[in-house]
């Protein structure tokens, strides 16, 4: 059975260290109390093994073990290049 791993989808704001990105990733979820749309932003690292992402690129990060003290997350996919 494969397992079920959180998945998310987020734009590269930097790749300038080796093998790892830094992805942002956006949401609207409701206020609590006010009921308002508010946006979330988050920005996780991600382990990117063959240094193929670049600045700008939609991609899809999937959850994994701790690869480092911050690393958390795999790159699965690149959705979409930098134009």
């Amino acid at each position: 059975m494969k397992s079920k791993r959180k998945q998310l989808v987020g734009r590269v704001v930097s790749d300038k260290m080796n093998k790892t990105i830094v992805v942002e990733i956006e949401d609207l979820i409701m206020h609590s109390l006010y009921k308002k749309s508010v946006k979330w932003t988050k920005r996780v690292k991600s382990h990117d093994e063959k240094n193929e992402c670049s600045l700008g690129d939609l991609v899809r990060v999937e959850e994994t073990r701790p690869l480092s003290r911050e690393k958390r997350y795999r790159l699965v996919e690149i959705i979409e290049k930098a134009k």
